[in-house]
């Protein structure tokens, strides 16, 4: 029985190099090869399975400083999810299915659907560096989102991607991975529906999303890339640079993907570029993101969100553009401290609506278990109008703790 299950471990791991080279997690493709965790395979090889979980467990605080008692503390699972990817008769046919649990992750609020499906797509792997995709997955957007929640070194992404991100779609996506010389380049471009993965209806207007990535170093070690902090302590110095485009074509949600549904279709047009840079325990990263629309205001679309009243609701896209960056260095013994500085400003079309913003973060995480197993402290401040002072009944402080645990 031994020396079956050793051949056919043998087997498979053989048959799965050429699909997955590397162990570290990732959304925008199966996760297969040196994986540890609950696993299935088949006596004949023509089935994998691997299963995991995640959870975010937090404690937060907020306070506006206004000299009024507004205190809101939050105590909650920010994140519950369930994981399984695997292949079907040969790993050239891979699939990624992932559910969450918890409210904040089922776009409930705004859709009014408690949706547990983030993830379900197949993809069709010609070779391990072209492949295709088809069903729910993350678009080719910005590095922050494109990485994922589990690898980042702050308890939740920075406010440039939550105004201005490109989220989750379904659709069909075509990805390639090269070299120029001794440089990695990583093309991808995606086709969706444009209304996200909580879609109640579409319609005949498409989103259309591509992204390019070069690492003019080489590549990182174990994917970093796609992961905030240096936990390899890269022993050369690694950078990558990417950028991208997405034109949503009469979208019928406030933020193209994400947000309420909206009467009146518009067209959405984000762009990004971004860049990391990892060496010997040092990590920075910068994100640039801005989004355009003729005219950002709606109307909130009562058929699909929970309006109460005759009275329409006035609503509007993040129209505008946003800085992020993030340093961070680790220490011994598995701790590293960070910082972050994001800066949002808002349209002069949204004036009268939104704030130009600055958030000042700084962190300390202590990896037990790289990104499996963290706690995380993180404390800000944020301001309003650029005054740093307490004079603007705006700014705010606050501070989070949370602890990732999953395999």
């Amino acid at each position: 029985m031994k020396i079956k299950i050793g051949l056919l471990l043998m087997t498979t791991s053989s048959l799965l190099f050429t699909l997955q080279s590397r162990a570290q997690e990732r959304d925008d493709r199966a996760t297969i090869l040196n994986f540890k965790g609950i696993q299935y395979m088949s006596n004949d090889s023509l089935f994998y399975t691997n299963f995991r979980f995640r959870m975010q467990n937090r404690l937060g605080f907020n306070n506006v400083l206004d000299n009024e008692d507004n205190d809101k503390f939050d105590a909650r699972i920010r994140r519950l999810r369930l994981r399984m990817d695997g292949y079907i008769y040969t790993p050239k046919i891979s699939y990624s299915i992932q559910l969450a649990f918890t409210r904040g992750d089922q776009d409930f609020d705004d859709s009014g659907v408690p949706n547990i499906v983030r993830d379900a797509v197949i993809f069709y792997n010609f070779t391990d560096d072209f492949y295709i995709s088809f069903g729910q997955n993350k678009l080719p957007g910005n590095r922050q989102r494109v990485n994922s929640s589990s690898q980042l070194q702050f308890a939740d992404r920075s406010l440039v991607n939550s105004n201005f991100t490109v989220d989750r779609d379904f659709g069909m996506s075509f990805n390639l991975s090269k070299k120029i010389g001794q440089m990695p380049i990583n093309a991808k471009a995606a086709i969706s529906t444009g209304e996200g993965r909580a879609a109640l209806g579409t319609d005949n207007g498409l989103a259309y999303t591509g992204r390019v990535e070069f690492l003019p170093l080489g590549d990182f070690t174990n994917d970093g890339d796609y992961s905030e902090g240096d936990l390899e302590r890269e022993e050369t110095p690694k950078l990558s640079i990417g950028g991208g485009y997405s034109y949503n074509d009469r979208t019928t949600r406030e933020g193209g993907q994400l947000g309420r549904y909206v009467k009146n279709p518009f067209t959405l047009k984000t762009s990004f570029a971004d860049a990391i840079f990892k060496y010997q325990g040092f990590a920075y990263q910068v994100e640039y993101m801005r989004r355009d629309v003729d005219d950002p205001f709606n109307i909130v679309d009562d058929q699909f969100n929970q309006v109460d009243g005759p009275e329409e609701e006035l609503t509007y896209a993040q129209k505008g553009w946003g800085v992020n960056q993030q340093a961070s260095y680790l220490l011994n013994k598995g701790y590293e401290i960070a910082t972050r500085y994001t800066y949002i400003k808002p349209d002069q079309q949204l004036r009268d609506y939104e704030d130009q913003l600055e958030v000042i973060e700084l962190g300390l995480t202590k990896y037990v278990k790289a990104h499996r197993l963290k706690f995380q402290i993180n404390a800000n401040y944020t301001v309003s109008h650029g005054d740093f002072g307490n004079n603007y009944n705006k700014n705010a402080w606050g501070g989070t703790f949370q602890i990732e645990l999953g395999i």
